[in-house]
């Protein structure tokens, strides 16, 4: 698919965001998190108040560009988008009314990812959650949880959903999936390899059918305040730029 490229039209700050952001969508399958068309990643506009970029609904994660990303309002409104030929993609319901809702009520927020990933579909399935059984997992102790009110098209549910996310970066959605945030793309990407990486050692242990070694609940609290904002440094710092030097040895298209 030939997609003339949308840098001419963009402020430096708005292309920058779009190759962050594109380079998210490939990271997120080439680490197994994607599903196919489905599912949505954005990221705000630096110098835009209230503008934020997500894919075209029809587009593939391992086939996102830059110049692909479609920029809308809160509104729904789309203020950008490049030239798609006859099969003229759009966006889609559910992902603006997740998206938009996070991006109004935390304006802090640069970066939300939503995954149907494997593992975290199945702990979300199940009544104990995430459990903190290893030391990734207890990064996610005071994880939030959503319930299932079906597929997400209703504005109604943008209330409950953002009150389960409160101020934190993660969410399982029951019954459905995963959702994380972040202040960077990178921050954001590395929260949702995290928790999907507790997810998939939970359910490896416990198809083991042996007994869970415990750990003392103050070891978990202390190991989950060390990962905590202000402890160490931010998430994605060191790992961004060399996860874009991994994708530009793969497949530097995601910057055009």
């Amino acid at each position: 698919m030939h997609i003339a490229s949308m840098k001419p039209q963009c402020s430096a700050q708005e292309w920058a965001a779009r190759v962050d952001l594109a380079a998210c969508y490939r990271l997120v399958d080439l680490y197994g998190m994607s599903d196919m068309m489905a599912n949505h990643i954005s990221s705000h506009v630096p110098g835009e108040p209230g503008a934020f970029l997500i894919n075209a609904y029809g587009m593939m994660y391992e086939e996102i560009t830059a110049s692909s990303l479609i920029k809308v309002d809160l509104a729904g409104n789309v203020l950008a988008k490049p030239d798609f030929g006859a099969l003229d993609y759009g966006i889609n319901r559910a992902g603006y009314v997740i998206h938009s809702a996070i991006h109004a009520a935390r304006p802090e927020i640069a970066c939300v990812i939503h995954t149907h990933a494997f593992a975290s579909m199945a702990v979300s399935a199940l009544q104990c959650g995430l459990l903190p059984v290893t030391q990734t997992a207890m990064r996610f102790l005071k994880i939030g949880y959503h319930d299932y009110q079906g597929v997400v098209l209703d504005e109604a549910e943008q209330k409950s959903l953002l009150a389960d996310l409160g101020e934190s970066e993660a969410l399982i959605l029951r019954n459905h999936g995963a959702l994380v945030v972040g202040r960077t793309v990178g921050e954001a990407f590395n929260w949702a390899h995290r928790l999907e990486l507790a997810c998939r050692t939970q359910l490896a242990a416990m198809a083991c059918n042996s007994p869970l070694n415990p750990v003392p609940q103050p070891v978990i609290e202390a190991t989950w305040n060390n990962y905590q904002r202000g402890t160490r440094r931010p998430y994605g710092l060191m790992e961004w730029p060399a996860l874009l030097r991994k994708l530009d040895r793969l497949d530097a298209s995601y910057a055009a």
